[in-house]
């Protein structure tokens, strides 16, 4: 058999490690050898698992171990995560992840490494759980020009949105509701203010490009300034409000954002509801394609870390090229970016809505308050924004409209 290692038993690594077990039959078809997880690092103790004696606390037996071929990391965050992944690559260890931080912060060093040491480096789970999209952008895709991506690419904060659009909950209720079953963590910032959501636009962005697209300098702006009210607007609209990871090509060069949209009714990504997540591509001779599942969960995603483990298994001993350089793709200025925008403001600023504004669009809903009032916007740039809402004076919430 194969052996290999796991690092990290949580959610996803337990996940893998079953799944490896209860589809060793099935798994046999492509890799006849079969695969088996030798060890196990963690630092906790599992006395009630039946892998326990498979759990080691120093990475050092691992590495060490001349059977191990394999390794796939699912511990999360940068560090010890990058350490341990960049000493396996250089044993010649090929190694998978679901790592979305560190594939966005070091992903090309790490496949050059790989490449160096005639291994591999694959991520396949780092983007939308389940659902395959880095393959098929690295290598289905490779002949394609791919000119927009848009993703729902965060299961917490997608059912978050659905629970306050279906149930009429507050963000700090649906909030809540989404921490007590165990989709969102206790510290949420990561999901609820798009950093994660961010990452991975920044992953599928640079495998769009073959080069480096920084997450760091991408606009991010997340969901908890949402509000129910805003669903109510929505809804009389015939609209949904998704957090969207979004990469486009335009005139002025790449643009590329996370935050959240307003989405009309046949917008293939409107009926994408709860913790599934969805990207949808258009390539330059392909047309539309869409990708969609569950973006999280135990199975769902070690169902794609396996995935590329039996890749990986495939191929022992040689580097599956990914088209992703260390080169930065300089984005272009996000200021000049256009929308329409929705707005709520006090009704005090009627007035001066159309004075700063022009041809503005009333809107109405039935959770309108009396003192306020809603409107649509003309295309304007992000900078013609920041001047007109400067002028125009506080707003209670404000949203892109995807495409008008």
């Amino acid at each position: 058999m194969i052996k290999m290692a796991v690092l990290g038993f949580g959610t996803v690594g337990s996940g893998v490690v079953e799944l490896i077990d209860i589809n060793q039959e099935v798994i046999r078809r492509a890799v006849p050898e079969g695969i088996y997880v030798k060890h196990i690092l963690d630092l906790r103790e599992f006395p009630d698992s039946p892998y326990n004696d498979r759990v080691t606390h120093d990475f050092e037996d691992i590495l060490n171990d001349p059977e191990i071929r394999i390794i796939c990391e699912t511990m999360g965050g940068k560090e010890p995560a990058y350490t341990f992944t960049k000493k396996a690559l250089e044993r010649g260890i090929s190694v998978c992840t679901s790592n979305k931080e560190l594939v966005a912060a070091f992903g090309p060093e790490l496949l050059k490494t790989a490449a160096d040491n005639h291994c591999s480096y694959l991520f396949e789970a780092s983007v939308g759980g389940g659902i395959p999209i880095i393959r098929p952008l690295n290598e289905c895709l490779k002949q394609e020009e791919i000119t927009s991506i848009y993703g729902i690419l965060n299961g917490t904060t997608n059912y978050i949105m659905t629970r306050m659009e279906e149930a009429g909950l507050s963000f700090e209720e649906a909030l809540k509701e989404a921490q007590d079953s165990g989709y969102a963590e206790r510290n949420p910032e990561a999901d609820v203010e798009g950093h994660d959501a961010c990452r991975k636009i920044a992953i599928l962005s640079s495998l769009a490009c073959g080069k480096t697209v920084r997450y760091e300098d991408i606009p991010c702006e997340g969901i908890s300034g949402i509000t129910k009210e805003d669903f109510g607007y929505a809804r009389k609209m015939g609209m949904a409000i998704k957090l969207l990871g979004v990469m486009k090509r335009e005139k002025s060069g790449l643009c590329v954002r996370t935050a959240p949209f307003m989405l009309k009714a046949d917008h293939p990504l409107y009926s994408v509801r709860d913790v599934f997540n969805a990207v949808f591509v258009h390539g330059n001779m392909v047309d539309d394609l869409m990708f969609y599942g569950r973006g999280a969960g135990k199975f769902p995603t070690a169902s794609a870390v396996v995935s590329d483990i039996m890749q990986l298994a495939a191929t022992l001993g040689t580097n599956l090229p990914c088209v992703w350089s260390a080169e930065t793709v300089s984005l272009s200025d996000s200021g000049q970016e256009r929308y329409r925008y929705f707005v709520r403001a006090d009704k005090g600023l009627q007035e001066a809505a159309k004075k700063n504004f022009g041809q503005i669009e009333y809107v109405h809903s039935d959770m309108s308050a009396e003192d306020e009032i809603a409107f649509i916007t003309p295309r304007l740039t992000e900078d013609e924004w920041a001047k007109s809402s400067t002028a125009f004076g506080d707003v209670i919430s404000k949203i892109r409209l995807l495409s008008d």
